[in-house]
Order: C-alpha cells, then sequence, then structure tokens
C-alpha cells in the first residue's frame, strides 16, 4: 500500500519535456511510480485541473537566521517552494569567531536580521543547529566568503597575508566537508570588495576536491558590469571551479542593456568550455543595505567606524561630493538612479517607523537636508540597520534575463521582520507563472518549472530531487496555473500568493488546500556527489 497518490494531475516533470495527464504514487518520502497509478494509498490528493511538479527550488535567498525564527517557512511553502540555497553574496552567520563575532553581526543583520541564540562557531555548526530547528522545507548552503574574512582579519582594508589565506582555506574546506555546495563571494560589500582577484582564486583552490561551485554577487552592477562579469570569469578559469552568476543584472538608468553583453560575455566562456551560469529574480527593483550606496572607503573598519566618519565636517563632504558624481573605481548606483528611487524599507529605531515606504529624496526634503547628508544621519540614527528598496533596473533587462536557457529564477529575499520588504520575499515564484508564462507567455509552463527545479537541483548537487521520476524525493507542488498570482506589491509587500494548493517535502504534505499542516519534515541536503564531481578545466 502506498503512502500517497496524487491523481489526475497535469504534470509538469521538471526535466523541460511536455505535460502529460498521470497520477504520481509515493512511499516512504520517495515518488514510486508516475502515470497511472492504481494501488491503494492511504491519503489521495485529487489534483483534477492542476499542475502537479518537483517542489520549487529557491537557489539564492537570505533565509540564512529567519529559518531558525520561523521554521514552519509559511512565506516561501505558499510559493510553492520546498528548498532554499543560503549563505549567498558572501553573507552567512558563520564561521563565527571572536573577537570578530559583533562585528558578523553587524554585517549581516540588515540582510539576514538577527536569532537570540547564536550557539555555533563553525559552518557545520551552524548546518548543525539548521537540523536541530526541524525546519518544514529543505536547505543548503554556501560558505560565505565575507564572513570567512571577518572570522580572519575583521574589516581591515588590506590584501590577506599568505598566513591568512591559508586559514581561511581550512575555514572553506571544512564548510565543505560538512556539506556546502561551494563558496559564495559578495565583492560589491565591504569586507569582500577589499579583496582582489587573486586574492579569492587561491582561496577556490579548495572548491575542486569537493566538486564545489564559485557563486559570485559580482564587484560592480552598473557601468563596471561587463568588467566585473569577466573578472569571476576569470577567477573561476584560474581556480578551475565552475562558475555561477548571481542575479545579474544592469543596474542604474545609462546602463540600461549592458545586460545583453554580459549575457553574451557568459556565452562565451561557454562556448570555450566553461560552465557558467546564472540568477535572476522577477522584479525591476532590488533590495540591500543602505550603507552599499555609500563609497567603499567610508564601511572601513566595520559600521561604527563608518558612524564615527560621518561626524568628522570633512570626511562628511568628501563623501557627498563622491556621490554627486560617477567614479571610476566604484559603482555609484545613486548617480544615474537618482534619490528617488532609493525607499527605505526597513528601519530598527520605533522614532523612524514612519519613514518605511518613502524614498530618501522625500525624507531629505522634508529634514531640509542634501540627500547625501540624510543618508549618514540615517545611518547614524540607525546604527546602520536600515534597508532599501532600490528601484535601478528595466524591465526589458529582466525579461531577457529571465528567459535566457542559462538563468534560474530565485528570489533573492531578505529576512521578513521589516516593516516593507521586497515583494520577492512573499511573491517571487507565483509571479514567475503569473507574470511571465500566464500573460506574457515568455515562456512555457514546462520551460519556467525547469528553471526551479531540475536545473537548480542539477547546479547545486542536491541529488535525487527536481523530477518526478521513480526513485526521486517526493518533494512536489501542486498548483492551479491559470489562478496562480503573486498578490505583494512594494506598498503592501506581505500578502499571500494565490493558486498553490498543495506541497509535499520529503513525501510529507506540508500545505494540503493552502494551509500549512505543521508538519516539519525538511533536511539539510548536503552537496552530493552523485551528478559528476571532481576538478573541470
Amino acid at each position: 500500500m502506498l503512502d500517497t497518490v496524487i491523481k489526475n494531475g497535469k504534470i509538469v516533470d521538471g526535466s523541460g519535456n511536455p505535460w502529460f495527464y498521470g497520477d504520481v504514487g509515493i512511499a516512504s518520502g520517495v515518488i514510486v511510480r508516475v502515470g497511472a497509478v492504481n494501488e491503494e494509498a492511504r491519503q489521495i490528493i485529487d489534483a483534477a485541473g492542476q499542475v502537479v511538479s518537483p517542489g520549487f527550488i529557491d537557489g539564492h535567498c537570505h533565509s540564512d537566521l529567519m529559518i531558525l525564527n520561523y521554521p514552519q517557512s509559511e512565506i516561501k511553502l505558499n510559493q510553492g517552494v520546498t528548498t532554499e540555497v543560503i549563505g549567498n553574496c558572501g553573507l552567512a552567520p558563520a564561521p563565527l569567531h571572536s573577537p570578530h563575532e559583533a562585528a558578523l553581526q553587524a554585517y549581516v543583520k540588515p540582510i539576514l536580521g538577527t536569532t537570540p541564540d547564536w550557539s555555533w562557531n563553525s559552518v557545520s555548526g551552524y548546518i548543525r543547529r539548521l537540523e536541530q530547528t526541524r525546519p518544514s522545507e529543505n536547505l543548503s548552503t554556501y560558505v560565505a566568503h565575507g564572513a570567512l574574512r571577518i572570522a580572519v582579519m575583521g574589516f581591515e582594508r588590506r590584501a590577506a597575508t599568505h598566513e591568512e589565506i591559508e586559514e581561511m582555506k581550512a575555514l572553506l574546506a571544512e564548510g565543505m566537508s560538512a556539506g556546502a555546495i561551494g563558496l559564495s563571494i559578495g565583492l560589491l560589500y565591504a569586507p569582500g570588495s577589499y579583496s582582489s582577484a587573486e586574492e579569492i582564486a587561491q582561496l577556490c583552490t579548495v572548491l575542486p576536491r569537493y566538486g564545489g561551485l564559485l557563486s559570485t554577487h559580482i564587484r560592480g552592477e552598473g557601468s563596471s558590469l561587463i568588467a566585473s562579469v569577466k573578472e569571476v570569469i576569470w577567477i573561476a578559469r584560474e581556480a578551475g571551479v565552475p562558475l555561477h552568476v548571481s542575479h545579474l543584472k544592469a543596474a542604474g538608468k545609462r546602463n540600461w542593456g549592458l545586460v545583453t553583453q554580459a549575457m553574451e560575455t557568459i556565452a562565451e566562456a561557454r562556448a570555450q568550455g566553461m560552465d557558467v551560469t546564472c540568477d535572476v529574480y522577477p522584479y525591476a527593483a532590488s533590495s540591500t543595505m543602505l550603507a552599499t550606496v555609500l563609497p567603499p572607503w567610508t564601511l572601513e573598519g566595520g559600521m561604527d567606524t563608518a558612524i564615527a566618519r560621518f561626524r568628522e565636517p570633512l570626511l562628511r563632504k568628501r563623501i557627498a561630493e563622491e556621490l554627486i558624481q560617477e567614479q571610476d573605481d566604484w559603482d555609484n548606483l545613486v548617480c544615474s538612479t537618482g534619490w528617488n528611487n532609493v525607499v527605505l524599507s526597513s528601519v530598527a529605531t520605533k522614532g523612524n517607523k514612519t519613514l518605511e515606504g518613502r524614498s530618501i529624496a522625500a525624507i531629505s526634503e522634508e529634514r531640509g537636508v542634501e540627500p547625501a547628508a540624510c543618508v549618514m544621519d540615517l545611518l547614524t540614527e540607525e546604527s546602520g540597520d536600515v534597508s532599501i528598496v532600490y528601484f535601478l533596473m528595466s524591465d526589458d533587462d529582466v525579461s531577457q534575463v529571465v528567459a535566457w536557457d542559462y538563468s534560474l529564477v530565485v528570489s533573492d529575499s531578505l529576512h521578513c521582520d521589516t516593516g516593507k520588504p521586497h515583494p520577492r520575499l512573499y511573491g517571487t515564484f507565483p509571479r514567475l507563472f503569473a507574470h511571465y508564462v500566464r500573460e506574457r507567455k515568455l515562456l512555457s509552463l514546462e520551460q519556467a518549472v525547469r528553471k526551479v527545479t531540475s536545473f537548480p537541483v542539477q547546479r547545486f548537487r542536491l541529488g535525487k530531487r527536481g523530477l518526478l521520476v521513480p526513485g526521486y524525493a517526493a518533494d512536489i507542488t501542486v498548483f492551479d496555473p491559470d489562478n496562480i498570482q503573486d498578490r505583494a506589491t512594494y506598498l503592501e509587500p506581505k500578502l499571500t500568493p494565490t493558486g498553490v494548493s498543495h506541497v509535499l517535502v520529503g513525501g510529507v504534505a506540508t500545505m494540503n488546500k493552502g494551509v500549512h499542516t505543521q508538519a516539519r519534515a525538511g533536511a539539510y541536503l548536503p552537496a552530493s556527489s552523485c551528478c559528476g564531481h571532481g576538478s573541470h578545466h
């Protein structure tokens, strides 16, 4: 007798092949039959009029601490997501080493939030903590370069010494042995931005032993986009590792259209035999920390040091002057995008809560100060803990990357304890099917499912899942393709989507008719070697 049979659905199996009508039989957490299933089952789910697909995989998000605080993961399960990949952009809560613990916590807070109990030191300790939380979905993580560098050298703005690189390599190896999928770097963020390409290439020499992937938030997504893509391709080629470019975009109005050239650069590297892919979130606004709009030198030494700089009249003036014009050595996106497109999504103190959802242009006008001064004041008032939504992309560029064969679709969502988070936290996966498949017909249903199932599984080496075939894990999503819809907007970002009726994680019904069953059947998914292991040159 089977545990569950999902009957009468349109099966979109994750491979990209055309849908077909059929049933899916499940026993002991595994798919045992696909097609006509006539055996008895303890539970029958009638999927008539709905699509049955593998569970969606959010291949790039920042739920590292949110999952510890909210292990039931309703926000993601409501969208049909069964697995999240965390530790992205060089930002992660491990390794956590004194004397730099407070620096790491302050560094990740605007993106990851916080949690009451930081009781781990190593990546393996953090993974154990994830497992003890018994989440409702699966998780997999990178080792994050920013966290490595802070553990070894804090926020020092200089090249790492040979000894420091060796120490970082040892920490990376520890994380890889614990089942991490690779190394993530965030070259836009201090202290990642203080590292040269050569330094990162040396670190990456650890990855081939584990079949690890290099994932990159590149150094610049504005006028330096092409140079930044070439830089990470060079690093991956030097180290002999596969490369994944995070949230590919052209930021800032005067750079719109450059994304085509970035895609050509990636396609060219592939043509030369390099394994390079990318991901994209289906929105034209990004979300990050307010501090990232500042010149990188201002953040040297961490946030407290930066705030001390804001109080020095000469430095304050220099910061304001640098923000007015394009810069050669860093991407001044405000210059081409405008302060009206920088919108506060969350602040830490009650006094500034009314500012959430408003632009820096509007706030600075109300306060009677220049925008740059307003930014420095806000960061001072909030001890640096300010997140923003940044309207800096063109819809055409986004659509082009979404439709591309080499892109996965991801949420890049931040933590949820914010006033007005980016709507991608609540809406990404339904939006893919509502907007890009049903309304704009940019992708077929089968292509869209592949981008969020079998393709990410292959990319992150997550073992036997992501396809509806016998022998594979029963992570399954049932949704209505005619009515799946994101409802989250920039003004009302916490609205739950509609159209996902059932979600099974490891064969366990976790969403039933749109309601969380309280099941906690998720697991940590270590990178598996089943999908090809070893070095790629």
